[in-house]
């Protein structure tokens, strides 16, 4: 379980965060939504050791792991699908899918797990191409992908529908689902597209201004009020 408390985060004298907390349990989607610069990235990036926080903690497991850096929470099980997605174009799909494997223990086979070619089928027919030759859909399934082959026990998606195809967000969709439904994933999901994040939240957390303003187990907020604070 993952539980992030009391989060403060500044860039310099600006502060990013106010006493943020998000909680994520294995088998269930944490989806953390609102406008967008209220802080959202600010927190997933704090979540996976991209910036130092000011004050508060981040447990996984019953572990701190609040002060360690982005590898040493990658090797606890901590992966990151930021947003841009971040591939690397020069890089086969194949080689991009290999990078996931330096956040995987000693002894774990260099393997990439054949459930990802299930959930992304379109990345076998593709493992000779370049990166950079891929649609931005394409390159977001594998941006998730290259998570998946570290695998993950936090999964962390920051916007993964942002201008992506209304098919290939589907997919998206039907992947988060399949994790989420396999069970032993805890899955946090930065997401704008509300009618996206609300068939997938178990839990929403709504931020603004650095600030979460309302949370709870999805099944139990007002979606008429939680609409109206994440649209713009």
């Amino acid at each position: 379980m993952l539980n992030a408390s009391g989060i403060d985060l500044h860039y310099g004298a600006a502060q990013a965060l106010r006493g943020v907390g998000v909680t994520a349990t294995r088998g269930r989607v944490t989806c953390v939504m609102g406008r967008n610069g209220v802080g959202k990235t600010s927190l997933m990036r704090a979540l996976v050791g991209q910036v130092p926080v000011s004050a508060g903690s981040v447990v996984w497991d019953g572990r701190d792991v609040t002060r360690l850096a982005p590898y040493e929470r990658a090797r606890l099980g901590l992966a990151y699908v930021p947003q841009g997605r971040e591939i690397f174009p020069l890089l086969t799909v194949e080689e991009n899918l290999r990078t996931g494997f330096a956040a995987l223990p000693k002894g774990v086979a260099r393997i990439v797990p054949s459930e990802v070619f299930t959930l992304f089928p379109v990345l076998k027919s593709m493992l000779g191409r370049r990166g950079g030759d891929l649609s931005g859909g394409q390159q977001q399934q594998l941006a998730i992908a290259r998570a998946l082959v570290a695998r993950p026990q936090l999964l962390v998606l920051d916007e993964p529908t942002e201008g992506i195809q209304p098919s290939i967000i589907a997919d998206i969709g039907r992947a988060i689902t399949y994790l989420r439904d396999a069970g032993d994933m805890a899955i946090v999901l930065v997401e704008q597209y509300f009618d996206f994040a609300a068939a997938l939240a178990d839990e929403i957390v709504v931020m603004d201004r650095g600030e979460v303003v309302l949370a709870g187990p999805a099944a139990q907020l007002d979606r008429d009020e939680v609409r109206r604070k994440v649209m713009v």
